[in-house]
């Protein structure tokens, strides 16, 4: 068995251990106003240190785990092994250089520390479109050196191609991957295949529901943390229960032959795609520890029959729907609490409807580009309960085209900007019965349609797909819908 953890090149000059500690039990253990002590604690993790595991992943809301870690490191002074990684999460708004640095700065500031070694950034709603702001300022301060590597979590594959478009060097995307959350093995991976990306998989584990201590056990009626809570209702999602054990019998069969773990097969699965950079196993600080069993998942490799029996199991399950981080921004949202609708509602529309002047029974928003008032449009009005967008274009701000020559990145942009004025005026997106798409080149159809289909494939609206002989300005695609409320 090897006495470490196997190691990886997640960038240049960013070498990391391929199984990172994550510190969000940190969070669990703060609950009611606790806070651990920090020194106490650093003395707990500098046992992974010393074990190999010197690998670190936290979150600006993982209570006080960027201070844990922070008192680690510091202690280790400039040659410290120690990687930290945390993730930068807030909440939809302005996203200037003053907010972006602010953000950041508190992160150094609690690591103790001059440059982060991978800031990930996360944002709640793509409809939002200042999530490009941030990432845009959070480039440049990875040029300036604050910022050693930049990952993002929770990115649908479409959301990473169009910042990567952007110029926005992205090294890894933090997502769910495991036995019952298959996901990421789909188009998240053709995309980080093709652009250089890597994955950086939690919840492989299933918050330890993948373990021999569940199988042939009866189902839970109550779950008292919120690791297990959030992922019993993926197992919910993929069929149930009895789903469930199926996929632990056939694991457990698996690791039976190898010799090893039930929980060492289920990360091992993950380990062994291409797309895969590390699996995050949660680093216990008041808890038993399982460094040792951990170890063991590079000690064997799965055969094809190890593959056939899973697959064989897998085939029996329902997929969890949508891509990659939809579970945090539309239904079924498969969170700790289960429901994060009261959350998203709370954030403001991205534009405010306006009556139109003697026209009470009108509204109207515009999107700040330069063109509406200019020519006298507005991106969408909604009457009575009818809602028409106007043709729109990848345009950020007043006149920054988005992903020039990248049609399915504008495609996404486009879809993303209609869908904000549809939502400001009361709709949802479920309410589109039109899309009419312009294309300046027909060889983008495929592109263009299978961005389309994520966003309408269930809704299924009525379409038109033209070329045509040309768009105003650098664009490849223009959009426009129409939507009909209840």
């Amino acid at each position: 068995m090897p006495d470490v953890p196997d190691r990886i090149d997640l960038t240049e000059g960013l070498n990391i251990s391929r199984l990172v500690c994550g510190l969000w039990q940190v969070a669990d253990l703060e609950r009611g106003g606790k806070t651990l002590d920090p020194v106490d604690a650093a003395n707990r993790l500098q046992a992974y240190v010393d074990a190999g595991f010197d690998t670190f992943d936290m979150a600006d809301h993982y209570g006080s785990a960027e201070v844990i870690t922070g008192e680690l490191t510091s202690r280790a002074g400039a040659h410290s092994p120690i990687r930290a990684f945390t993730k930068w999460c807030p909440e939809p708004g302005p996203m200037t250089p003053e907010v972006v640095r602010a953000g950041i700065q508190d992160r150094l500031t609690r690591l103790r520390t001059d440059r982060i070694d991978l800031l990930q950034f996360h944002w709640w709603s793509f409809e939002d479109p200042r999530w490009l702001d941030a990432l845009t300022e959070i480039e440049k301060l990875r040029q300036e050196g604050l910022i050693g590597a930049i990952g993002v979590t929770n990115f649908d594959a479409a959301h990473l191609d169009l910042a990567l478009s952007e110029g926005v060097r992205i090294v890894s995307n933090q997502v769910s991957f495991s036995l019952v959350d298959r996901r990421a093995a789909g188009l998240l991976s053709e995309v980080c295949a093709r652009r250089g990306v890597k994955l950086l998989a939690y919840g492989t584990l299933c918050g330890g529901f993948l373990s021999s201590r569940w199988l042939g056990q009866p189902e839970p009626e109550e779950i008292a943390d919120w690791s297990r809570s959030k992922y019993k209702r993926f197992i919910d999602t993929i069929g149930g229960w009895e789903v469930f054990q199926g996929i632990l019998r056939a694991a457990d069969a698996i690791a039976k032959r190898h010799g090893v773990s039930l929980s060492n097969v289920a990360s091992r699965w993950v380990l062994e795609h291409d797309a895969v950079a590390a699996t995050i196993i949660g680093a216990r600080i008041t808890e038993s520890e399982h460094r040792g069993d951990n170890l063991n998942v590079f000690n064997f490799g799965l055969t094809d029959q190890d593959h056939a029996d899973l697959n064989a199991a897998f085939a029996g399950t329902q997929p969890i729907p949508g891509d990659c981080g939809d579970e945090y921004r539309k239904p079924p949202f498969l969170t700790a609490t289960g429901d994060l609708s009261d959350h998203l509602d709370r954030i403001p529309p991205v534009h405010e409807p306006q009556p139109m002047p003697e026209r009470p029974d009108r509204l109207r928003v515009s999107s700040g580009s330069k063109w509406e008032p200019l020519a006298g449009y507005s991106r969408a009005v909604r009457k009575g309960k009818r809602i028409l967008v106007s043709g729109t274009t990848a345009t950020h701000g007043q006149d920054h085209i988005v992903a020039r020559g990248d049609a399915a990145g504008q495609t996404t942009y486009v879809l993303d900007k209609i869908l904000a004025a549809i939502t400001a005026l009361g709709g949802r997106a479920e309410d589109v019965i039109r899309t009419r798409i312009y294309l300046a080149d027909i060889d983008d159809t495929m592109a263009v349609s299978a961005i389309h289909g994520r966003y309408f494939g269930e809704i299924r609206p009525a379409n038109t797909l033209l070329e045509i002989s040309r768009l105003a300005g650098d664009y490849l695609v223009e959009i426009e819908a129409e939507a009909e409320l209840d």
